[in-house]
């Protein structure tokens, strides 16, 4: 009996334990360790919370490759219309597709007119494309351009940019420097092209420095022609040409400092190294013997049609200093790397270094959102350029688009060339105010070319513009 009861009160506490190791299971939570996590009964939740945490330490550009901003769109505005509004939306379109956003691109041809209205009437594109980064420099004065140096990667920027590069997109803002905008599309313009299969069937040799170049425009001539053509009638805005030859002498002969102040009006026209800039620019300039038609000819020769010369047979001229865009004047029958080729302008002080003149397209932010953010961050890669560079006349300024984009040698070193540059600043006269830069600067040049002003007369007649 006593065995019988002891089996059936073991049998009870097993029950009883079997009852409360039931009731714990399916009770519950509260219960659980604290260190422990909750058993997962929700795959997909448990999937997305895990993917949130991740997302965290995503830059804008990763999340929208992601996904994460699919369906919401971005304005832009800029100058690019006909040929190049299409090559810009085709360099876009495999981020549209990829991401789901959709960048909204408005062209005009009247854009520098235009984005001040738009800005002060609160209607400003999320994004906008300055041609000329001294207008976006007097918009960022009055604080409503998005100072970039806390929404993009400083770290991934100075990677992918020569410093220069940064430097010319920080401005002065409403309360101190910014970072006002990021450059996506670079000209080069210290270029001087030649007629290359004829170049070398005369014998001639690239030349390395600057005196080097003064020698070999000294033999053309006593060979029996002018070495350089030049022009700089072009309506309205002649004068311009001799503008980009003062300012490419004048990173070659004083500091990256001296050149900003210049530009800034801190260094007035009138000063000595100014002067000197010209002087030697006349050295050329002024020789009837080194220029196509005699200097005379300059002022009345239209900018487009000064390299003629070089693509007669046998060439006429030898040498045309001017920005890479010029192809476009070059017959259609002339081919890149055979029929014509470029050097770099070459240094004169040494103390400068390599220094290369350069415009551009520098891109700013308007609106703060992460679709926008993304956009920009996007603008600031190769990538975003790529199939413009392999079309043909566009340098990208980023380091990580590959030389193997460009479809001519010529364009693939001039990319290097930009890259490994001592100094890269952007042409003097666009910066400046239009009344100087696109005023007394490009008057000033062609009196004096032509003939009607002394070099003292037109230095004091352009730094008036300043002045006044």
């Amino acid at each position: 009996m006593k065995n019988a009861v002891g089996r059936k009160m073991s049998l009870l506490l097993v029950l009883l334990l079997s009852f409360t190791m039931v009731l714990s299971a399916c009770g519950g939570g509260g219960n659980t360790p604290k260190n422990e996590p909750p058993a997962n009964t929700g795959g997909n939740n448990q999937g997305a919370a895990n993917e949130g945490s991740s997302n965290e330490n995503l830059s804008p550009l990763e999340l929208a490759l992601k996904g994460e901003y699919k369906g919401t769109k971005v304005t832009m505005f800029g100058p690019f219309v006909d040929a190049d509004q299409v090559k810009f939306e085709s360099s876009i379109k495999e981020f549209e597709e990829k991401t789901g956003i959709d960048i909204q691109y408005e062209g005009s041809k009247e854009f520098e007119a235009t984005i001040n209205i738009r800005v002060d009437g609160g209607n400003a594109p999320d994004i906008a494309d300055f041609p000329q980064p001294g207008l976006l420099a007097s918009i960022a004065k009055t604080g409503k351009v998005i100072d970039l140096t806390n929404i993009l990667d400083q770290d991934k920027l100075k990677a992918n940019y020569n410093q220069s590069w940064l430097d010319m997109g920080t401005m002065d803002g409403k309360d101190g420097k910014i970072l006002a905008g990021i450059w996506n599309r670079s000209n080069v313009k210290s270029l001087v092209w030649y007629p290359k299969k004829q170049f070398e069937e005369a014998g001639y040799k690239i030349p390395e420095t600057w005196d080097e170049m003064m020698a070999l425009t000294e033999q053309i001539a006593k060979d029996g022609d002018p070495a350089w053509s030049i022009g700089i009638e072009s309506g309205a805005a002649t004068g311009w040409t001799a503008t980009d030859w003062v300012e490419d002498i004048m990173l070659r002969t004083t500091t990256p400092e001296n050149y900003d102040k210049w530009v800034n009006g801190e260094l007035p026209f009138t000063s000595p190294e100014v002067k000197r800039a010209v002087e030697i620019m006349s050295d050329i300039w002024m020789n009837k013997d080194y220029v196509y038609g005699g200097t005379k000819s300059i002022v009345t020769t239209a900018f487009g049609d000064a390299p003629a010369p070089m693509f007669t047979d046998p060439p006429k001229a030898w040498f045309h200093r001017q920005g890479n865009f010029i192809t476009s004047f070059f017959p259609e029958t002339a081919k890149v790397d055979e029929d014509y080729d470029w050097f770099y302008l070459p240094s004169i002080d040494e103390e400068y270094g390599k220094p290369v003149l350069v415009a551009g397209d520098i891109y700013a932010m308007f609106n703060d959102r992460p679709e926008v953010r993304a956009v920009m961050e996007f603008f600031t890669t190769g990538e975003s350029i790529k199939t413009w560079v392999q079309s043909g006349g566009v340098i990208a300024p980023m380091n990580d688009a590959s030389l193997d984009w460009y479809s001519s040698e010529s364009d693939r070193r001039m990319a290097k060339l930009v890259q490994d540059a001592s100094t890269l600043r952007f042409d003097g006269s666009d910066l400046m105010p239009g009344k100087v830069g696109a005023g007394t600067f490009w008057k000033g040049m062609t009196d004096y070319v032509s003939g009607t002003a002394s070099l003292d007369d037109a230095l004091k007649q352009i730094q008036s513009g300043w002045d006044n």
